[in-house]
């Protein structure tokens, strides 16, 4: 291959590797916008809604007390066997700032929660946000 074709084809490729960015207003702060689904079909049953009141309130809301929005959720997602399920959930929206700290802490509360009501999975999305009061 030429230099000209090799330095052409290195731009175009660069210019697929650009991100986004995100662009906030003068009033509003960069953040994070965080969905977290957390299933209630356990081995043992479903995670009644004390258990889950009791999980925000023992690991969730330590880590997160600027704020936090839950509801209930009713959805379908097939696990590493194949199997298609149908369960009840829990959506827990976090906006926070992008920082290592709070990463830590929504590894930590999925982590918990895997843990505690045995869990294959649980559903994270992460988008770049702009919030304000």
């Amino acid at each position: 291959m030429s230099r000209a074709l090799l330095a052409a084809l290195a731009c175009c490729l660069a210019g697929c590797a650009v991100q986004s960015v995100n662009r906030c207003a003068t009033h509003e702060e960069p953040a994070v916008n965080e969905l977290i689904y957390f299933g209630t079909e356990t081995p043992e049953g479903v995670v009644s809604d004390e258990q889950w009141t009791s999980f925000l309130g023992q690991v969730v809301t330590p880590r997160f007390p600027q704020g936090l929005t839950t509801w209930r959720a009713s959805g379908q997602w097939r696990s590493q066997d194949g199997t298609l399920t149908r369960e009840d959930s829990h959506v827990l929206n976090l906006v926070h700032p992008a920082d290592a700290a709070h990463e830590k802490a929504i590894q930590e509360l999925i982590g918990e929660y895997r843990k505690r009501f045995r869990q294959e999975a649980v559903l994270r999305v992460k988008s770049a946000a702009c919030s304000s009061l």
